[in-house]
Formats: structure tokens, sequence, C-alpha cells
């Protein structure tokens, strides 16, 4: 439809986790870089953000960036899980077949496979996507189990739990002190701030196949208020501005289709003078 009309090969402003689309905010490159570091000292961290922030995205982008020789990433990204099924998922993804449904009988046998993969220099990545879905406390421990496999000079693997803001407020309990005990490093993701939401929209143009000059500043600065910086919002707002623009022929998008936009989806901002 649009993409056409615009001089775009493909969609700019999709909602899937695509790293060719992540833009490197200074807030997201430093996360970006925390992420690196933490796998590379296999540690335990804590990378946090609101709904829309882009979390997802840059654990892909983390995930092209690593030398596939080196490391092996495992992703759980539904943990609605009991303590058993979460030990069974991460052994699945690691291609362990285990009929036990014990789980000393599992984490032994995780622990095998992880050592077997150092010993041959491979490094196990194990990625829990929305991590405030975890359920209960007993599954928190069982990740916490998972810390505990290291030698005297290294940890075995690294592990990276991802969750909205709401994950560092439950792990503040006293509940969970034995696993924050453990978490090496934190970090908080924060919006696109409005200096760099020009950059952010000219990013996902030219990774689309658009060069020139879309959006005008004015059309950018109201993005911005309506979506508070939250790169899905962003998204959201801009798609529906282009549907509109070209529903309507217009080459540029001016604060009146943002403005459109955001109604359509019963978006409020705070424009300040």
């Amino acid at each position: 439809m649009y993409k056409e009309f615009y001089g775009l090969s493909e969609r700019p402003f999709t909602k899937t986790p695509d790293p060719r689309f992540l833009y490197l905010s200074r807030n997201h490159e430093e996360a970006l870089a925390r992420l690196q570091y933490a796998v590379e000292e296999r540690e335990l961290i804590l990378l946090t953000g609101e709904i829309g922030c882009g979390k997802t995205t840059l654990t892909r982008a983390l995930m092209d960036n690593l030398d596939e020789n080196r490391y092996r990433v495992v992703t759980i990204i539904n943990p609605v899980l009991t303590p058993g099924q979460f030990l069974r998922a991460v052994a699945k993804r690691l291609d362990i077949e285990i009929p036990s449904i014990y789980k000393a009988d599992l984490l032994d046998a995780i622990y095998e496979k992880v050592f077997s993969c150092h010993e041959s220099g491979l490094v196990i990545v194990l990625i829990i996507d929305e991590a405030q879905l975890i359920p209960s406390r007993e599954t928190f421990e069982e990740i916490r189990l998972l810390t505990n496999f290291q030698l005297d000079y290294t940890n075995l693997l690294s592990l990276i739990l991802v969750g909205q803001t709401d994950l560092r407020k439950r792990l503040n309990h006293k509940a969970y002190l034995p696993l924050k005990q453990r978490i090496g490093l934190y970090f908080h993701l924060d919006p696109i701030s409005e200096r760099e939401i020009k950059d952010y929209v000219e990013h996902r143009l030219k990774t689309s196949g658009r060069q020139d000059i879309l959006f005008t500043d004015e059309a950018l600065r109201l993005l911005h208020c309506f979506s508070g910086g939250v790169p899905r919002l962003i998204n959201s707002i801009a798609t529906s501005a282009l549907l509109d623009g070209f529903a309507k022929e217009a080459g540029i998008v001016d604060t009146a289709l943002i403005e459109d936009a955001a109604r359509e989806l019963n978006l409020h901002g705070h424009i300040e003078d």
C-alpha cells in the first residue's frame, strides 16, 4: 500500500524485534554494551524497561553480535513455568533428552551439558525474556541454582533476565535476596529522548529504503510528545500517520497526520510551550 507511494522497500515501523531496525540511542547503546560485557564475563544481568522500550530487540541484536563458534544462545520467551517446567524447557533447548521428572536429575543433566560445552570452548547464554511473568519464587530459585554452575576461576554460563520495571521491585523483596545477590549487573532501558527521535525515525526510514526527509520537525516533536519516546508507540503512531498520509496523497507527514494518528490510537501527550 503506502510503501510504493513513499518510496519504501519495506515497512519501516513494524513491531517485530528486527535488530536491523534497532536505533542505538545513547541509552540503548549502553544497554547493549552492558549485555555484551555480561556475556563475556559470564555474569547474571538484569535488564528492565517499560513496555515497548526495545528490550527484546536489544537481545536480538546481542544474539546477532555474538560469535556462534564461541556462544550458544538459549532463549525462553514465555517463562510462565513451574520449577520443573522451567528446567525441562532449558534442557529441551540444550538438546538434552532425559526421561526423569526429578529436578535434581534435570539439574545434573543440564550441568553436564554446560560443562561439556565449556570444555569444547562454547559458552551457554541463557536469555529469559518477560521475566516479570515468572509465577513463583520457586522458579526464580531454580534460576539462582543455575548460577551455581561454576569452576574455581569462572562461571560456566551467562544469564540474562529481561523484564518490565516491576521485576526489579519484586526482586527487592527479602524472599528473593539469594537471587538478587547473584546479579552482577543492572540496567534500566529508558525511552528515546526528544533530541534523538529524528535520528530514530530517519534510521528506520533509511533501513527501509527511504533517504529523503518524510516527517516535518514539528511532526517529530508531536510524535515524541504522544509516544513519550517509547519505540513501540512511536512505531504505531508513525504507521497510522503513513497510512492516513497515503490515503490523502500527502507527500510529507505533518502535524495534522500525527495528531489524527494519536487520536485514532487514543493517545494523549503533553505539549510544552
